[in-house]
Formats: structure tokens, C-alpha cells, sequence
């Protein structure tokens, strides 16, 4: 059969070159791969006995001369910074009111989704305008709750909450450590968080 007007046969090295491209691919349905005109000739290499050894260390790939794939990695997401604690003599002069306390939020009276949205509000904005130390208050919880607000929350759920939130990936970009407070400053309802520097 001849080409198209205009068209030309492909060679047995064109062809032997298609074949190898089209082995990395799934075929279409309905394609048909152009057949040689001769079995293709194994060109004789004469290989030295110590070169030998060399190229069987290093197999060839049957797609040697073309460009080798990959596929696209992810790259990793960073591990979130570590909390750190708090050292002893740092805690006692908080706790004695020789380091101020930039903020503080109190959650009292909130639900939970109202809580953990107005603790990311704060935190943020007071790390945006360098803030370095802020009080949560939480509350104790209350032992006895009026029958309206036993479906919304329970005892010192915030108290509990609150840890659990701040060490969520997203916070620790800019939380440094949290406490519980002292008692001038609330004792067990309240939380010491130091922020990061920007």
C-alpha cells in the first residue's frame, strides 16, 4: 500500500523508536501500531572483558536516549512548631504580676463553636499587634445547670476544650505553651498562653 500523497513511509529505526514510546502508554481503543517492513538488524558490539562488567552493573532501560518520567511529588507539609513549657522562674513571675499579661478573653457563656471562633479571633489579633502573653479565661464549670442549656453544653466543657484547641496545627504556627494560671488569675478556670514572636 502506498503513502498519501505528500506522505512518506516510515523507516524500521522510526518505527522501532515509535514502538518504544507507544510501550509507556495505555493504547487507544482502535489503534492500530504501523508494522515494520524487516525484522529490525541487532547491530554487533564488540565488548572488551572488563567493560563488561561495568554495563552489567548498570542495566539499561529499554527506554535508553529518551527522557525518563516522574510523577509530580507533594510537597510535605511542615511539621507544626512544638509547644514549648514554661520554665519555673518565667511561671512565678506571672503568677506575682512581674510580667504583664497583654490580653485576656473571657469565655464564660459561650457555646462551644462561639468559643473555639472568638479564641481564634483573639489569639490571632493579639499576636498581630505583638502581644507575647494573654489569659483564657474558661470558667471552672458549674456543678448544677438550668434544664434549657443541658443539650448545649456541659460542665467545664471550655475548661476542657480550650487545651485541645490550642494545640491544633493551625494555633501552633503562633502558639508558644499554655498553663494553667495562677490562682490571682483564676487558678483552674483560666489559661497562661504565650505567643510566638512575629
Amino acid at each position: 500500500m502506498s503513502p498519501p500523497r505528500g506522505r512518506r513511509l516510515l523507516s524500521d529505526a522510526e518505527i522501532e523508536i515509535w514502538l518504544r514510546v507507544v510501550q509507556s502508554v495505555a493504547p487507544r481503543s482502535g489503534a492500530v501500531l504501523p508494522q515494520r517492513v524487516s525484522a529490525p538488524a541487532k547491530p554487533e558490539i564488540s565488548v572488551r572483558p572488563d567493560a563488561a562488567s561495568k554495563t552489567a552493573e548498570k542495566p539499561r532501560r529499554a527506554t535508553a536516549g529518551m527522557p525518563s518520567y516522574s510523577p509530580p511529588t507533594q510537597a510535605a507539609k511542615p511539621a507544626a512548631p512544638p509547644l514549648a513549657p514554661f520554665e519555673k522562674r518565667f511561671r512565678q513571675k506571672v503568677t506575682h504580676g512581674r510580667i504583664d499579661i497583654d490580653g485576656v478573653i473571657d469565655l464564660h457563656g459561650m457555646t462551644q463553636a462561639q468559643a473555639h471562633a472568638a479564641l481564634i479571633g483573639f489569639l490571632r489579633s493579639s499576636h498581630g499587634r505583638g502581644a507575647r502573653l494573654v489569659l483564657v479565661v474558661t470558667g471552672k464549670g458549674r456543678s448544677r445547670l438550668p434544664l434549657s442549656s443541658l443539650f448545649e453544653t456541659e460542665p467545664g466543657v471550655l475548661r476542657r476544650a480550650v487545651p485541645h484547641w490550642l494545640r491544633e496545627p493551625d494555633l501552633r504556627s503562633i502558639v508558644l505553651g499554655f498553663e494553667e494560671a495562677g490562682v490571682p488569675h483564676g487558678g483552674m478556670g483560666a489559661l497562661y498562653v504565650r505567643l510566638r514572636k512575629r
